[in-house]
């Protein structure tokens, strides 16, 4: 079965002319997410970006000029704070 994605409504914190970053920080406590994690999506937010937070994954938009500030400072701060792992996956999805 083919499912067309682009016929499909997207959340509101995608959006079609940006670039969408999902990331997940561990270690991660559900119901208590440490510095490494707070403090990342704090670091994203300081942006002015808005960040869809979640237990097995988190979400946000961002303009392609901004996107190496931006996860260069989640990794800083995640790292910083004793993450020990950070997977990031970028995607563009276009209308």
């Amino acid at each position: 079965m083919h499912v067309d994605l682009m016929a499909t409504k997207l959340p509101v914190y995608i959006d079609r002319h940006m670039l969408t970053v999902e990331f997940t920080i561990e270690p991660f406590v559900e119901g208590d997410p440490g510095v490494h994690v707070t403090g990342a999506v704090a670091a994203v937010e300081a942006h002015g970006i808005a960040v869809d937070f979640g237990p097995f994954g988190s979400l946000f938009s961002v303009d392609v000029e901004s996107l190496p500030t931006v996860v260069a400072d989640l990794l800083r701060v995640a790292y910083g704070n004793g993450a020990t792992f950070v997977n990031i996956s970028v995607s563009r999805f276009n209308s």
